[in-house]
C-alpha cells in the first residue's frame, strides 16, 4: 500500500487505496528547522542565457535534517520537493516540509530508505526530474546512482564509477598513489586470510588499524595494539562491516599515535572544472565519529593549506569526479605530513562550516552542477572569511561511553538563528528520537571573524541550547570548547582520550543558589496546581482558603537528590514581607546548614523563564520539571536533580540472582557467548549487542557462574534490562 501526503497551501490530503482522510499540515516556516540561508548576496550566479534551467521537482531520498537542508535551498530556488518516509517517520519534520511525501515501508532501513525499487517508483510516479541522496543510506551506493541515471532522472551526486573507485578503500589507495597523492603504509589487497592479515600487521608494526574496505562513520574500524588481540578485533570488524555495508573485506594500516583528521571539500562539474573550498578539521571524535568540526583547520601554514587543496583536486581528477565530494586526510601532528585516508562521494554532514567560511550554498552548487551548469565560482574567486565551528548534537550519554539514547524531546530551547548562528535539525520539541536511526538531533553551526571570536560565540550558543527528556552531549561539547588545549587549537583524534580526566570530572556538589532555584520551581509548581484545583469542585482543596493553602506551601521542606547526595531546602515565609520567602539549604547526610537565603522572590516570565531575586541579584534561569527530574539551566550550566523515590516504591524492587548485567541502551542481541551453569572469568565476553548499526561488547564485570541468560540472538531489548544473572555462590 502506498500512502501519499501532498502539501497544499493550507490543507494537505493524506490518501491511500484503503483510506482517505484529511491531514492538517503543520507549517514550520520561521522555525530554526527551516531558517533561510540567503544566497543572493553571497552567490555569484552566472546569468548567461545559455545556462541550463534548474529542475522543476526533485525527490530527496533521505530523512531528518539533511532532507530539510536540501528542501530549504530547493524552495528558495522555486523547486518543488518530494519526500519519502518510513512508518517510524510519519510525523517527521521533513514529511511536513515537503510539497509531497510518500510512505515507502516500515521502520527498518532495509525495507524503506535503502529500498531502491520503492524510491524509484515514487520518483517516476511524481515526475521528479532529479534525486538528491543526502548523506548515509543510499548516498554512496553506486548501483543506486546508475539506476537513477538509467531511468533518465538526474542523480545529484557523482557517477557510479567514481563511487566504486573511491568507495573501495583498497582500490582508492592504488588510484591515489598513481595520482601522486600520499597514502598511509599498509596492506590494501584482496587476500583476506586471517593468518596472512596477521602477518601483514606484524610487518607494518603495531599498533595497526583494521578498516572495512567499504566502511565509513567508524563502522568496522578497530585499533589493534598487540598480536594477541588481532584475531578478536578482526572478527568483530568483519561482523560489523557485513551488517553495515554488505561486505566484510578489510584493510590493515599503520595507526598514527598523534593523528589529526583534516579533510578538503572539493567540487567538480561536467566541464572539467575542479575546485577545492579549503579544509576542515574534524579531529575531535568519539568512537571514530566526529563531534566537533571547524574550518579552516587551526595551525596550518598557507603553504600546507595550498598543498592539501592541490592534492584533493588531484584526487578528484583521478576518478573524473563530478559534484560535491570530500577528500579525507590523516595528518601526523608531529611532522605535519599528511596521507590520503578516503574520499566521501557525497555532501558531508559538516558541509555548513565550509558554507560559513566561503559564503556559499553547497546544495545550490550541487543542483547547478547536476543540471549541467559550470561551477558558480572559479578557484581564484574563492576566499576564506573568518572561522566556523559545528557541533553534532547527539542523543547519547557521554558519561556512559557515549552510548546512544532514545526518547522524547520533552523540552527544547535553542539559540536564536542569526547570520552567525545556524541550527540544522530534523526535530522540534515533542518529537521522538527513534532507536531505528542515527541518534543525531541537530548540528549547531557558529561563525566568527576569527577562531577566538567564533569560539566565544560557539560556547555561548551551547549554553543556550537546552534539551530535557533524554541524554545529550551538549554539556560535554561545551567542556571541550572550554578546554585550554582546544582553545589553543591543539586538536588531535585522541583529544577526548588524552584529556579524559578533565572532560569527565565529577560534577561535585551543586551550588547552593542552584538548589534554591530548583526548590523555587517546585514551590511555584505547587502553587499553580493549588490555584487550578480551586476551580475543581471535587478537589478537597476547593473548600479551603487561599491563605491556608499558600501558607502551607511557604512552610515546607523540599528533599532533592543530586549525584546521589540528598539535600533539603527548608522554605518559610519571610518575617518582614509575607510575599517573600526564606530558604535554608541543608546537607541531609550531616544535617548541617550550607547556606541561608532571605527575601527570595521567583516568578515565571512571558518567555517561560524563571526570574528570581536571590542573594542580592536577579537571575533568569530555565527550570524544567520532567517526571522525577528537576533540570536547572543557570549560570553554572545544567544541573539535574532527582526527587527521592518513595519508600513504598523502593520496597517492591526485586533482585535477579546475586548480580546481573544490564543493557546500557535500547539494542538488538547480536551474539550470545554464555549459557546457564557456565563458569566465567572477569572480563570474559558475555554478549554482543547491536545499536545504531554499531556493535557493543558486554564483558563480565566479575567472575562467577551464569544463572540465567534472559535473551536470545535477534531479540530487541529496551534500556536497563537484565541480560544475564549470576548464581548465588
Amino acid at each position: 500500500m502506498i500512502q501519499i501526503h501532498t502539501r497544499l497551501p493550507k490543507l494537505a490530503v493524506f490518501t491511500s487505496k484503503a483510506l482517505l482522510r484529511p491531514y492538517r499540515c503543520h507549517d514550520v516556516k520561521g522555525s530554526a528547522v527551516v531558517r533561510s540561508i540567503h544566497t543572493s548576496n553571497v552567490m555569484k550566479a552566472n546569468t548567461d542565457l545559455d545556462r541550463n534551467p534548474l529542475f522543476e521537482k526533485i525527490l530527496i531520498a533521505n530523512r531528518g535534517e539533511i532532507a530539510i537542508r536540501v528542501m530549504r535551498t530547493a524552495k528558495e530556488l522555486g523547486i518543488k520537493t518530494v519526500a519519502v518516509y518510513s512508518e517510524a517517520d510519519v510525523n517527521a519534520q521533513h514529511v511536513r516540509m515537503a510539497d509531497e511525501a510518500y510512505l515507502i515501508g516500515p521502520a527498518a532501513s532495509a525495507e524503506s530508505y535503502l529500498c531502491i525499487d520503492k524510491i524509484m517508483n515514487v520518483a517516476r510516479m511524481t515526475g521528479s526530474q532529479a534525486i538528491h541522496p543526502g548523506y548515509g543510506f543510499l548516498s554512496e551506493n553506486a548501483d543506486f546512482a546508475d539506476t537513477v541515471k538509467a531511468s533518465n532522472i538526474a542523480f545529484i551526486g557523482p557517477s557510479g564509477d567514481a563511487m566504486r573507485s573511491m568507495g573501495s578503500k583498497s582500490e582508492s589507495k592504488f588510484i591515489m598513489q598513481d595520482a601522486g597523492v600520499p597514502v598511509v603504509p599498509g596492506y590494501h589487497g584482496d587476500n583476506q586470510d586471517v593468518g596472512f592479515l596477521k602477518d601483514q600487521a606484524e610487518k607494518i608494526g603495531y599498533p595497526v588499524l583494521i578498516k572495512a574496505i567499504k566502511g565509513g562513520g567508524g563502522k568496522g574500524m578497530r585499533i589493534v595494539r598487540s598480536a594477541s588481540e588481532f584475531e578478536e578485533m578482526l572478527e568483530s570488524s568483519k561482523r560489523e562491516s557485513i551488517k553495515s555495508f554488505g561486505d566484510d573485506k578489510v584493510l590493515v594500516e599503520k595507526y598514527l599515535e598523534r593523528p589529526r583528521h583534516v579533510e578538503v571539500q572539493v567540487f567538480a562539474d561536467k566541464h572539467d572544472n575542479v575546485v577545492h573550498l579549503f579544509e576542515r578539521d574534524c579531529s575531535v571524535q568519539r568512537r571514530h565519529q566526529k563531534v566537533i568540526e571547524e574550518a579552516p583547520a587551526p595551525g596550518l601554514t598557507e603553504e600546507l593549506r595550498a598543498e592539501l587543496g592541490a592534492k584533493a583536486v588531484a584526487a578528484a581528477r583521478a576518478v573524473n569526479y563530478e559534484n560535491a565530494g570530500t577528500v579525507e586526510f590523516i595528518m601526523d601532528n608531529v611532522d605535519k605530513q599528511f596521507y590520503f585516508m578516503e574520499m566521501n562521494t557525497r555532501l558531508q554532514v559538516e558541509h555548513p562550516v565550509t558554507e560559513m567560511v566561503t559564503k556559499t550554498d553547497l546544495v545550490r552548487w550541487q543542483l547547478e552542477v547536476a543540471a549541467g551548469n559550470p561551477l558558480l565560482l572559479r578557484q581564484d574567486e574563492l576566499r576564506l572569511h573568518g572561522h566556523a565551528f559545528e557541533a553534532r548534537v547527539y542523543a547519547e550519554n557521554p558519561s556512559n561511553h557515549f552510548l546512544p539514547d532514545t526518547g522524547p524531546l520533552f523540552s527544547v530551547r535553542t539559540p536564536a538563528p542569526s547570520d552567525n548562528v545556524r541550527l540544522e535539525t530534523g526535530f522540534i520539541q515533542g518529537d521522538q528520537i527513534s532507536v531505528h536511526y542515527d541518534p543525531m538531533i541537530s548540528k549547531l553551526v557558529v561563525h566568527g571573524e576569527d577562531r577566538n571570536d567564533a569560539l566565544r560565540r560557539f560556547r555561548r550558543a551551547l549554553e543556550q541550547y537546552q534539551v530535557v527528556g533524554l541524554n545529550t552531549n551538549i554539556s560535554f561539547i561545551k567542556k571541550v570548547a572550554e578546554h585550554p588545549e582546544f582553545i589553543k587549537g591543539e586538536v588531535e583524534t585522541g583529544f577526548i582520550q588524552q584529556y579524559e580526566k578533565d572532560l569527565f570530572k565529577d560534577a561535585g556538589a551543586p551550588d547552593p543558589t542552584t538548589l534554591a532555584l530548583a526548590a523555587s520551581a517546585l514551590r511555584l509548581k505547587e502553587i499553580d496546581s493549588i490555584k487550578k484545583s480551586s476551580h475543581d469542585p471535587y478537589s478537597p482543596w476547593s473548600t479551603l482558603t487561599d491563605s491556608f493553602r499558600v501558607n502551607t506551601i511557604n512552610h515546607r521542606e523540599f528533599p532533592i537528590v543530586c549525584n546521589e547526595q540528598l539535600y533539603k531546602v527548608i522554605v518559610s515565609t519571610n518575617g518582614k514581607q509575607s510575599d517573600l520567602v526564606d530558604m535554608v539549604i541543608i546537607d541531609a547526610a550531616t544535617n548541617e546548614s550550607i547556606k541561608t537565603f532571605t527575601g527570595v522572590e521567583s516568578h515565571v516570565n512571558e518567555e517561560g523563564l524563571m526570574v528570581s531575586s536571590i542573594d542580592g541579584k536577579t537571575l533568569k534561569s530555565n527550570v524544567v520539571l520532567h517526571n522525577q527530574d528537576v533540570v536547572v539551566f543557570d549560570e553554572f550550566g545544567r544541573t539535574t536533580f532527582k526527587l527521592p523515590t518513595p519508600n513504598y516504591i523502593l520496597g517492591n524492587s526485586e533482585k535477579l540472582g546475586a548480580g546481573s548485567v544490564k543493557t546500557p541502551m535500547p539494542c538488538k542481541i547480536s551474539q550470545v557467548f554464555v549459557k546457564p551453569g557456565q563458569v566465567i572469568e572477569k572480563g570474559d565476553t558475555l554478549i554482543v549487542l547491536e545499536a545504531m548499526k554499531m556493535e557493543h561488547v558486554i564483558k563480565a564485570p566479575v567472575g562467577g557462574t551464569i544463572d540465567q541468560v534472559l535473551y536470545s540472538v535477534g531479540d530487541l531489548v529496551a534500556e536497563n534490562k537484565n541480560l544475564v544473572t549470576f548464581a548465588n555462590e
